[in-house]
């Protein structure tokens, strides 16, 4: 063991009085120091290689995460150019009676608006006139009469939109379990209210592979969940307009949204003309009390004080 050792520590000895300036230790070094690159040129790349790796994860995780927000949600719907939206910009009024007529022909066998009053229309949409005659198409419960019983009588301007079922039951069981919802305040009850109804209106298309529907569901992205009880309803020449525009799917999507646009906010022109109207009256007073400070300071401001050390 001794003997070993002492061999091993004079070796070592050698190896470091070994003269670097000899071809054997310039090979050793070039060596050494090639193997050095090499491992330094390697160490980037599975840096790099790690990098990418935990990018293409991220990305892989955040679109799953979309795509079942998106499945939960529903496709968030575009921002349309919507006529009325301005600051002083009002409603198409012939655009609400076309609306009117899309709710009346298409939309009432299901949706109710229990909230909307047919006298409501009344220089909206309609002549006086035109509203006693379009109220008393329908029927109406009232009473009691002078003998105690409910009868049936033509409607009135003074009656609301007539419910196509009497009760929630009524309506689930004639739609499959589905409960077809109040349109009344449908655009404020939804988030982007009017985008999502036109785009709703307008999305229906057949599944994507790998997606499927069950039977008496329809494949809608923009609904939460994809699937909606409700077929697609608007369909090119579905209605005739009465000022001959072309009833195309897309003019009727857009005359029903803003029908129930009109319905959930029928204020919003007289809300923008008051609030015109303040404007310009806090714009007088503005300028009033400009002139007035003005006026009370100027005395003040322009005032001399002369300041007598002596005396």
């Amino acid at each position: 063991m001794g003997v070993r050792a002492l061999t091993g520590r004079a070796f070592s000895r050698i190896i470091r009085r070994l003269d670097y300036s000899s071809p054997v230790a310039q090979v050793a070094a070039a060596t050494n120091k090639q193997h050095d690159t090499e491992d330094s040129s390697r160490r980037p790349s599975a840096k790099a290689l790690g990098c990418l790796g935990a990018g293409v994860a991220g990305l892989i995780g955040l679109i799953g995460v979309a795509y079942a927000d998106e499945a939960e949600h529903g496709l968030p719907a575009p921002h349309y150019p919507w006529p009325h939206n301005g600051v002083l910009s009002s409603y198409d009024h012939a655009s609400i009676r076309r609306g009117h007529q899309v709710y009346q022909q298409v939309c009432a066998a299901c949706h109710s608006m229990s909230f909307v009053a047919f006298r409501d229309l009344i220089g909206v949409a309609y002549t006086e006139d035109e509203v006693k005659a379009i109220a008393a198409e329908i029927e109406v419960e009232d009473g009691p009469n002078d003998e105690g019983e409910m009868y049936m009588r033509p409607g009135k301007p003074s009656d609301h939109f007539p419910s196509p079922y009497s009760n929630e039951q009524a309506a689930r069981f004639a739609n499959g379990g589905a409960y077809p919802p109040d349109l009344s305040l449908i655009t404020k009850a939804r988030h982007n209210g009017q985008n999502y109804v036109f785009a709703l209106l307008t999305g229906y298309r057949d599944p994507p592979a790998g997606v499927s529907v069950r039977e008496g569901l329809h494949y809608n992205p923009y609904f939460p969940g994809g699937a909606i009880a409700m077929p697609k309803m608007l369909v090119d020449g579905a209605v005739e307009y009465e000022d001959e525009v072309p009833a195309t799917e897309s003019q009727m999507a857009k005359d029903v949204v803003t029908f129930l646009s009109w319905a959930a906010e029928p204020e919003m022109e007289e809300r923008k003309l008051m609030g015109f109207k303040v404007m310009f009256v806090l714009s007088l007073a503005l300028l009033q009390a400009g002139y007035y400070k003005r006026w009370k300071w100027a005395s003040i401001k322009s005032r001399r004080v002369i300041v007598d050390v002596v005396n």
